[in-house]
């Protein structure tokens, strides 16, 4: 099983488990705040860094900090526009 598959395996449980508390909640409010919050859980802290883990991969993290370099990059890109755009 792909590490994508298993991320959009999560984020649908972790949905549905946040459904299943919403509707829940008028018959059972405390079993129904365990589930809203375990859905929450798997999908800020398990689905999400599991996400940009993957898409991260292989990427330099040096081009996306704003460092000197950059800013001086940044800066000749803007001189070389035309004046018309």
């Amino acid at each position: 099983m792909k590490l994508r598959h298993f991320i959009v395996l999560i984020v649908l449980a972790a949905v549905s488990s946040i459904v299943y508390g919403f509707t829940i909640k008028a018959d059972n409010p405390k079993e129904a705040d365990k589930y809203i919050g375990m859905g929450t859980v798997g999908l800020f802290l398990i689905a999400m860094p599991l996400f940009l883990i993957k898409e991260s991969k292989g990427k330099k993290m040096k081009d996306y900090m704003l460092t000197k370099e950059n800013i001086d990059k940044m800066k000749m890109k803007d001189r070389q526009k035309p004046e018309n755009q």
